[in-house]
């Protein structure tokens, strides 16, 4: 059995902290990926990560490499600072929906509309997951939370927010896309967009992001498995899977 050939193993730009993600939380899943590529694309030594408040925030404890924490909704402001006094640095905001999509809506669209040649990871469960499970900007009509007990109704909260579709009108973004990490598929599509969207900040095309369909099962009431299902089954049909923006050269 020694002879047995290795064809995995972790990337080691993910610490050896002990994560404290809520079983069945695809947060981990993602920042595998964004790893990956960081390690694949050789660019461990010039990257910082941007973390703003929520359950991303988390990540500053398992990202072995630069990062910097922002106010909640801010990550696109600061990674833009970061940015403008380094531009040899690859930039990253890693963001969840309540975060970007709520408090942080102005920051990440003038900064897409600027063109800021900076790369968002943005993290979309519908829902607020650290503060308790409110409604999110993103949460899908009918889904019950803590302040939509009764399930969203467009009528008093309006429609959920469709962020991609959104910033791929206009002209700053380079590299606009949605993926999923609810089955190995998806996953690797979701690590090919990711890829794409260094590529587009590494020869300077302008903003890129990669939203992620993920999951909240604590916050869902639901069982891992049957989150995944929610996904494919519910979350998909109103937010489609594909790129939404790829300017040419990529």
């Amino acid at each position: 059995m020694n002879d047995m050939k290795q064809i995995f193993k972790v990337t080691p730009l993910l610490t050896k902290t002990k994560r404290s993600y809520c079983p069945g939380c695809t947060h981990g899943v993602i920042h595998r990926l964004v790893c990956e590529v960081i390690e694949e694309m050789n660019l461990f030594e010039e990257t910082v990560i941007v973390v703003p408040v929520g359950c991303s925030t988390l990540s500053i404890h398992y990202f072995e490499m630069d990062t910097v924490q922002a106010a909640h909704g801010r990550a696109p402001a600061v990674a833009t600072g970061v940015k403008r006094a380094l531009p040899d640095k690859t930039v990253v905001t890693y963001q969840g929906d309540g975060d970007l999509a709520s408090i942080g809506t102005a920051e990440i669209v003038h900064a897409a509309t600027r063109g800021e040649n900076i790369t968002t990871i943005f993290v979309n469960n519908g829902i607020y997951g650290m503060t308790g499970g409110q409604m999110a900007p993103t949460t899908l009509e009918g889904w019950k939370t803590t302040t939509s007990p009764f399930g969203r109704d467009y009528k008093k909260e309006g429609y959920p927010i469709k962020i991609s579709e959104m910033l791929a009108t206009l002209n700053g973004p380079a590299y606009i896309a949605r993926t999923s990490v609810h089955n190995p598929a998806n996953i690797m599509k979701t690590k090919r967009a990711i890829r794409k969207a260094f590529k587009a900040q590494k020869e300077g095309l302008g903003f890129s992001l990669v939203e992620i369909l993920s999951t909240c099962p604590t916050n869902w009431g639901m069982s891992p498995v049957n989150s995944l299902k929610r996904i494919s089954e519910e979350t998909m049909k109103y937010y489609p899977l594909g790129e939404y923006k790829s300017v040419e050269g990529l």
